[in-house]
């Protein structure tokens, strides 16, 4: 399963980087191939390539907000998530994304 996704909080310092590096790391642990772009203060962060997103299974939008260049997903199953909720339990996170766009 590849996993691509954006986390974004108002401020961009800490929660985007926690999330994205908790999401990534239960990601490993679960056997899914993870990889998160942060949007924040210091702009775009790890910033995914098209072919990333082309690959994805599903984007994952860590965010309350809106992002930058969301455009990029058109066409792709996207689930929008809270960015506390990934910091707090990203494994679970993963696992409800993946039943849903199993069914």
């Amino acid at each position: 399963m590849k996993i691509v996704g954006i986390t974004s909080c108002p401020a961009g310092l800490a929660h985007t980087p926690m999330a994205a590096k908790a999401l990534e790391k239960a990601g490993s642990k679960l056997g899914y191939e993870v990889r998160i772009e942060q949007q924040g203060s210091m702009g775009q962060v790890n910033k995914l390539t098209a072919q990333e997103i082309a690959e994805a299974d599903f984007v994952l939008l860590a965010t309350d907000q809106k992002i930058v260049q969301e455009e990029r997903f058109d066409g792709k199953k996207k689930i929008r998530v809270n960015i506390s909720t990934c910091i707090k339990a990203p494994e679970a996170v993963l696992q409800k994304c993946v039943q849903a766009i199993s069914k």
